[in-house]
């Protein structure tokens, strides 16, 4: 009789193990597929042997005319929202969750009250809820950043609306 519940146990304990680490592979899954998409969207700029030869001889405070072309684009592309968004949000939110907040490879935010922001962005820096890309974010940001955050996020939904106005 004892060996039977021991033998049941140890199944248990068997099947739970199976389940999280299926659920550890789905999580490594997500991982490589963010991974991904951030090396497709790196931008790759050509630099010929003259601007080699030229930086190493002369190096000026002034930009070259590809490295302003390139900042100008990249002003832009952080621009592409129906509302302007903070660089904390462009930086740490804007590549999974849209730069409107309307969700992307992480969930849509637009629309939620800044209390629910806020209580999710504590839940995932102290690993309550778990999510490895959240938790690699926020672990080092400051409670006053993630206030921040929480405040700007909550008001997307009236911005997108005076957008359209």
């Amino acid at each position: 009789m004892v060996r039977h519940i021991i033998a049941g146990i140890a199944g248990a304990l068997t099947l739970a193990a199976i389940l999280y680490m299926a659920k550890l592979d789905i999580e490594a899954q997500k991982l490589q597929h963010i991974k991904e998409v951030i090396e497709k969207s790196k931008l790759e700029v050509p630099v010929t042997k003259q601007q080699i030869s030229s930086k190493t001889q002369v190096k000026t405070k002034e930009e070259s005319e590809e490295e302003k072309k390139l900042k100008v684009l990249k002003e832009k592309a952080g621009r592409m929202s129906a509302f302007e968004v903070s660089p904390l949000y462009r930086r740490n939110c804007a590549s999974c969750h849209g730069i409107n907040g309307g969700g992307a490879i992480g969930p849509k935010l637009i629309g939620k009250s800044e209390s629910e922001i806020y209580q999710a962005l504590m839940d995932f820096k102290s690993g309550k809820r778990k999510n490895y890309v959240m938790f690699g974010l926020l672990n080092n940001m400051k409670d006053e950043d993630l206030k921040a955050l929480a405040k700007e996020i909550s008001e997307f939904a009236q911005k997108l609306q005076e957008s359209k106005q």
